[in-house]
């Protein structure tokens, strides 16, 4: 998100972040960032008065819930305003394949169309078709849409992380310590790598490392979490950290065992720009076949080769240092600068002809007929519902 502000700010754009929820003490300083924050109300008229007084010329939805909650709103009081919508990655996949992997133990690739076509489908679908341009991380997501759901390309951009390629700060093999994993407690394909190290790939990484120690970190650990801290398996939660590259500067080798999810993985982008070689699944991998001929991760979908692969990473320094060296080389195909670049170029071509693009978008404009606006009318009943109590 900060990257998409940042995007707009070198446009030219004045930006409000404007959101339901509570302030959180994690925050960003808005003030330094120039960026104005704003607390609205979920299914409340309040906010119709809020966006007519801003009277935005863009509006960046934060996932297709955001849209199905304000979209009608903002198009109703200020139509000329261009609707995007940021997928952060596609919750219809990501959704799927976690339903498919309760049931199975493999890492899960391929989703059959049984399982895609859902009722998140169908709503992050028809916002995607509400929106006038949606914002992709990944280009394997993209290709599901145009392929599997048939949306128009028009619609979508794909916009991946982008990065600042300074040089990079390579700390030694022989100063580093300890393996890691990181990222969100919250989010389910994070925890369920958590168990997948606890339960199946730690004890074998222990039988060849038995003095090796996992670091696990991340915001929000419930206390089934922080129950499976144990220092004499080597394995510790540590939790939240006030900077994770500073964690990652520290460590040795990251594992990232995911069996679902989608999108781009930030933990590995994070990894790369403290020059940390990874471990990872086929799905922490996806979405960068495209760009990245030579990987700063090794992959592999059998836990018991993933242990084997962590283990050899861990202590053999040439097979260490010829994957650290390509982290520089990984971050390069996600330059900044050419991206927001491009993304400047799309946001000036809608900006000039915005009627023409929506005409070509008939299915966008009959899911936002009065018919099809059941997201409107629940949310007016809510409301209406609200003054009541």
């Amino acid at each position: 998100m900060m990257e998409l502000i940042s995007s707009f700010q070198s446009m030219g754009y004045s930006v409000t972040y404007a959101s339901p929820a509570a302030p959180s003490e994690h925050a960003i300083n808005y003030q330094e960032h120039d960026i104005t924050p704003c607390s609205i109300e979920l299914n409340d008229a309040s906010f119709d008065a809020f966006i007519l007084d801003l009277k935005p010329d863009a509006v960046l939805f934060d996932r297709f819930m955001m849209e199905e909650q304000f979209g009608w709103r903002v198009e109703k009081h200020c139509p000329n305003a261009l609707r995007l919508l940021d997928t952060e990655d596609l919750h219809c996949l990501r959704q799927a394949r976690q339903i498919l992997a309760k049931n199975n133990s493999d890492v899960i690739k391929a989703v059959p169309s049984h399982a895609l076509y859902s009722d998140i489908a169908k709503r992050e679908i028809a916002a995607i078709y509400r929106c006038d341009l949606t914002l992709m991380i990944s280009q394997h997501e993209m290709q599901i849409l145009k392929e599997r759901f048939s949306v128009p390309e028009s619609i979508l951009f794909y916009l991946p992380f982008q990065i600042d390629t300074a040089s990079i700060e390579k700390t030694s093999f022989e100063n580093r310590q300890h393996f890691v994993s990181i990222g969100n407690f919250r989010h389910e394909p994070n925890w369920d790598a958590v168990l997948q190290l606890k339960n199946v790939i730690w004890p074998l990484i222990r039988k060849r490392l038995p003095k090796a120690e996992l670091h696990v970190y991340g915001a929000y650990p419930p206390k089934k979490a922080t129950q499976l801290h144990n220092e004499k398996q080597g394995f510790h939660v540590k939790g939240w950290c006030e900077n994770a590259k500073t964690v990652l500067n520290e460590a040795r080798v990251l594992l990232a065992p995911l069996r679902f999810g989608a999108g781009l993985k930030g933990k590995l982008f994070d990894a790369a720009q403290c020059a940390l070689p990874s471990v990872t699944t086929s799905i922490g991998a996806e979405g960068l076949e495209e760009d990245v001929q030579s990987p700063p991760f090794l992959v592999s979908d059998d836990f018991e080769m993933f242990a084997q692969l962590a283990c050899d990473l861990y202590t053999d320094p040439d097979l260490w240092l010829h994957h650290q060296d390509q982290c520089e080389s990984f971050l390069q195909a996600f330059q900044k600068a050419p991206l927001q670049a491009a993304f400047a170029r799309c946001i000036q071509s809608l900006e000039s002809d915005i009627d023409a693009h929506r005409l070509n978008n008939f299915t966008g404009s009959m899911l936002r007929h009065h018919s099809m606006r059941s997201t409107q009318y629940m949310a007016q009943w809510i409301e209406e519902k609200n003054k009541n109590k």
